[in-house]
């Protein structure tokens, strides 16, 4: 893409998005994940109502009476982006494609990280890890994200969701709010899912395209894989034909809401020809009154 529509581009998706975020979303950000990031500040004598939970074992042992530990919240969090750059992305038969959603949510959630001076940054992931940057402030970081997003064009094809969460745990040490942004096509991730929302706060933003969930009556199509590269030829006028698949989007998409609910991990779905401003703010409330 030539530099000056690049830049056209990577303007377009700031105006909107950080209109976006300072006037919608900053706000309800603020009240989800303020306050889930705690550090250790100091250990004092236990008193009437604190919560056992705290209780530094080892302190109470060696001074035969009970201490807690005391927290306090950190003045600063850090935001990753686990974004899918695999081919899957590029499907879209109304409004946009997928991968534009993605962009623009990767964007919004940058631009509130930043409104909160908090750090932010991604992990691009295919069938492999395609790029890392790690969390840093500021506008200039968040607007090599965008670009880094929209000119992107990965080595891989295919989707592993498991080695793109295993990735995070290794890179990112510290607690981190984490955004996975998937269409979670594809399998055998449950494992580090399960580890990852145990070492990170983890949220899940499920993409789809409407024809994803029900295969229109046009006659004779011919169909590519994006990411096998498979052809196949299907006669989408057989109605057993569209209840087969119909049914089988069906069991997907329970399959993979039950594995995010098993895991612990808040997510919500956002498709391709709806709005996604409300499913992201009752996502941030349903966050809020957990909190």
């Amino acid at each position: 893409m030539e530099s000056s529509e690049l830049l056209k581009k990577v303007r377009k998706i700031e105006i909107k998005t950080r209109g976006l975020s300072s006037q919608i979303f900053s706000g309800e950000y603020h009240s989800a994940f303020k306050g889930r990031g705690m550090a250790f500040s100091e250990v004092r004598e236990y008193v009437e109502g604190d919560d056992v939970r705290n209780i530094d074992w080892n302190v109470t042992a060696r001074f035969n009476h009970p201490y807690v530990k005391v927290f306090e919240e950190e003045r600063e969090l850090t935001v990753m982006m686990i974004v899918d750059v695999s081919a899957s992305g590029n499907f879209g038969t109304n409004v946009q494609f997928k991968r534009d959603l993605i962009t623009e949510l990767t964007a919004v959630l940058a631009f509130s990280a930043i409104e909160n001076n908090d750090k932010a940054g991604v992990i691009f992931f295919s069938d492999k890890i395609e790029l890392f940057i790690p969390p840093k402030k500021g506008k200039t970081h968040i607007l090599r994200i965008i670009r880094e997003l929209i000119n992107f064009q990965p080595t891989g094809t295919g989707t592993d969701i498991g080695g793109a969460l295993r990735y995070l745990n290794n890179m990112i040490k510290k607690k981190s709010i984490c955004f996975m942004i998937s269409d979670f096509i594809g399998m055998g991730y449950e494992d580090a899912l399960k580890v990852a929302s145990k070492k990170h706060d983890l949220a899940a933003l499920r993409i789809m395209d409407p024809r994803e969930a029900e295969m229109p009556n046009v006659g004779l199509v011919r169909f590519v894989d994006a990411e096998t590269g498979e052809v196949s030829m299907m006669d989408t006028s057989n109605a057993n034909l569209r209840r087969d698949y119909n049914l089988w989007w069906k069991q997907t998409d329970r399959r993979v809401n039950d594995l995010l609910n098993r895991s612990g991990v808040d997510h919500t779905l956002l498709r391709t020809d709806q709005p996604y401003v409300q499913p992201l703010l009752n996502l941030f409330k349903r966050r809020e009154r957990r909190a």
